[in-house]
């Protein structure tokens, strides 16, 4: 199986890592100071599930070089979605699956614009990672899953077969008969811990022991259920209370990319995800207090500090 990884930072370095090691053919697109480290020093992976040290990696700049893939993730920040599509076209044969692994719920439908809706599979990833520095991705806590799915809920062998490189690699993996639905599940809890985190400043573990804070990361989801169970996707009337509960079994020091990137004064991903259900709810008439006030609160940030 030859794997693009379209984005090689905290998710698409470790999953690819973990692919790479057990020596599938794969590919990372990456650029700057990471892109340089990975090409001179390899890629390392710190982690208490298994660190690796992958030297030397196969890594470039430009996707035109690689050649059709059997398979496409695409891990890059929400607002270089379209310029990725763009980039991996390249990459693409007859059968080539792109899949998304990036926050929002916006990102199968832009790649289905540009690729075609036959190549795009949906996915989620649910891990705790961070680039400590170029070349070396730290991943916090345990968690290590990757969900992926065709859109019409169908099972193919190109699931089947990335599923089974995935578990081969020591990947918690699984094929989604209803991959909408389960990107909205990420979706809840992404926009309900970044929007705390990011907005109080701090990890899950003190937001979750304070009762006002535990009320806003509650009253966030409750929004994102809302305006998801409006669109027709088949969330549980309580998921959001469930996603709480979900929280409190985290470790204490986990938190968001977007806290990440807010702490290093760096773009955030705020418009595709608080920013997505507060403009869905007034497309959909439905009010979102807790999304707005996050919005309010961030968006003067979500261009990042100027440089200095």
């Amino acid at each position: 199986m030859k794997i693009a990884m379209m984005g090689s930072g905290g998710v698409g370095g470790y999953f690819g890592g973990r692919l790479a090691a057990k020596d599938y053919d794969v590919s990372f697109i990456a650029r700057g100071a990471h892109l340089a480290a990975m090409r001179t020093l390899g890629l390392k992976i710190q982690s208490s599930v298994a660190p690796l040290h992958i030297d030397p990696v196969r890594v470039t700049d430009d996707p035109a070089t690689i050649g059709p893939v059997d398979v496409v993730i695409v891990s890059v920040k929400l607002w270089d979605t379209e310029e990725a599509a763009r980039q991996i076209k390249p990459l693409i044969g007859r059968d080539t699956a792109v899949i998304s692994l990036q926050n929002g719920v916006d990102a199968e439908t832009i790649l289905a614009g540009m690729l075609g809706q036959r190549h795009v599979m949906g996915g989620i990833a649910q891990i705790g990672t961070k680039i400590a520095r170029p070349g070396v991705i730290e991943h916090v806590g345990t968690m290590q899953r990757l969900v992926f799915g065709e859109l019409d809920g169908t099972r193919s062998h190109r699931a089947e077969a990335l599923l089974g490189a995935c578990l081969a690699s020591g990947i918690t993996a699984e094929i989604s008969p209803d991959i909408v639905k389960t990107i909205w599940q990420k979706f809840v809890f992404l926009v309900g811990m970044s929007s705390v985190t990011t907005l109080i400043r701090k990890p899950i573990g003190p937001i979750r022991k304070d009762p006002d804070c535990r009320a806003l990361l509650l009253g966030v989801m409750r929004e994102v259920v809302a305006v998801g169970r409006k669109q027709g996707v088949a969330l549980d009337a309580d998921f959001a209370d469930q996603q709480v509960t979900f929280a409190d079994g985290l470790p204490e020091t986990m938190t968001t990319s977007m806290h990440h990137d807010f702490e290093r004064g760096n773009r955030l991903e705020l418009p595709w995800l608080a920013g997505t259900v507060v403009r869905f709810g007034r497309e959909l008439g439905i009010d979102t207090p807790y999304c707005a006030a996050v919005l309010g609160g961030l968006k003067l940030y979500a261009d990042g500090r100027p440089a200095a």
